[in-house]
């Protein structure tokens, strides 16, 4: 069927503004969860996100909200960052997940220098995607790097802008040793997408949808304004402006799922009028319990943290126990989704198995995401050991950057 032709001086219709404010965002990402709920079987069966979702998503505003305002950007809290990624993982983890993931564009920008980052990013809905662990080789060569190598849990690979990526440096084939007397420095290595290679190797137990996939980059250049380590801010202060920064909104995601799973069972149970039964009410109060306790005590460690630094403090004015709640509050929130989830899926019993059952999803996606090392018991041994006045294994989810290597944060998984 032909298109008609355009009216003689009919005018588009203008784009709408950006969003100026987490308001806003929040308030496009809610008007967005019903599509993302019908569309999540689809999402899973594709094992990445489509095109249009990843433009739904960039409509929101959600890949912009880490930029400062001196960028034009909403400069959201960490705080208001986290609860986007709940309402998002409210209506699909795969969404929420790569939305987490994209949207730390504007908080690397702060690790690179200003003129660098803005060139890098004419607009700050760009995404980024990739692998922050140390697992390439680059060479050092004049002007810069030349990277090679493959990297796994590239979350959000297949619709990224920029691709950033861990590697150990050489010197002549030799390890150089880092600046700090380490015996193998590392940095952070951003290459536009277009240099990447993605190597389809994402069939999984859950989060199919976040197509986090190997990929591979084979001798690319990168200059070395390019590279960043998350001990050094070369432009921002403030908040955001940390090395522990893009490991804050992570919990949103399973409190989302676990906040969407109990309003499922809720609405289920009302349906059927079983309301009355003394094992349901038992246990929907239980999960409801935990899900509260749990989402206070992210919020909660994320507040205190907030006001610290927005007073001009620094992560070491926080006591030892303040330091160490935001990563146990955090991996605290994604084992408790999986347990909600888990107990819930039991409570519906045999109609939580077929598929596409969202308990069914939900329950594979929370016990792909509980294999993330912020879920994993390497996250006690690092808080534990910090309390005790010990060497933590994983320094960087307490905000310290003294140990290397400098990119062994989190896997984009």
């Amino acid at each position: 069927m032909a298109t008609a032709p355009s009216r003689p001086g009919a005018a588009e219709a203008p784009a709408p503004a950006p969003p100026r404010t987490g308001e806003d965002i929040l308030r496009r990402v809610r008007a967005i969860v019903p599509e993302l709920q019908a569309r999540s079987a689809e999402i899973e069966r594709e094992r990445r996100l489509p095109m249009d979702v990843v433009e739904l998503l960039r409509g929101t505003g959600v890949f912009r909200m880490g930029f400062a305002h001196e960028w034009g950007g909403p400069e959201l809290s960490s705080i208001e960052q986290t609860e986007i990624i709940e309402a998002i993982s409210y209506g699909d983890p795969a969404a929420g997940w790569c939305a987490m993931i994209g949207s730390d564009t504007g908080l690397y920008a702060a690790f690179l220098d200003e003129p660098v980052a803005k060139e890098m990013f004419p607009s700050l809905d760009l995404i980024t995607a990739g692998l922050l662990f140390p697992t390439g080789h680059a060479e050092i060569v004049p002007g810069g790097y030349r990277l090679s190598g493959r990297w796994q849990f590239g979350s959000g690979v297949t619709h990224a802008d920029w691709v950033i990526s861990g590697a150990f440096i050489y010197r002549d084939g030799a390890p150089e040793p880092g600046p700090d007397g380490d015996p193998h420095d590392s940095k952070l290595m951003m290459v536009p997408r277009e240099d990447v290679e993605v190597i389809d190797t994402w069939y999984t137990t859950g989060l199919a949808g976040s197509g986090s996939c190997d990929y591979t980059i084979t001798d690319v250049f990168v200059p070395a304004e390019r590279t960043l380590t998350f001990d050094t801010v070369r432009n921002g202060e403030g908040p955001l402006a940390q090395p522990e920064v893009h490991m804050r909104n992570m919990p949103g995601v399973p409190l989302g799922i676990a906040r969407a799973a109990l309003d499922h069972v809720r609405e289920l149970v009302t349906a059927r009028k079983k309301g009355d039964d003394y094992r349901t009410q038992v246990t929907v109060a239980d999960c409801e319990a935990d899900l509260v306790a749990s989402r206070h005590g992210v919020y909660g460690a994320m507040r205190r943290q907030h006001e610290l630094l927005a007073a001009g403090g620094t992560l070491d004015d926080l006591t030892p126990e303040e330091r160490a709640a935001l990563p146990l509050s955090r991996r605290h929130a994604f084992r408790t989704a999986r347990s909600i989830v888990t107990r819930l899926y039991d409570l519906l019993q045999t109609s939580s198995i077929y598929q596409p059952s969202p308990m069914d999803r939900w329950l594979r996606d929370t016990h792909t995401m509980c294999q993330h090392v912020v879920a994993q018991d390497r996250i006690l041994q690092s808080a534990g050991a910090y309390l005790l006045d010990a060497k933590p294994q994983f320094p960087l989810c307490l905000g310290i950057t003294a140990a290397k290597p400098a990119g062994a944060v989190r896997p984009a998984s």
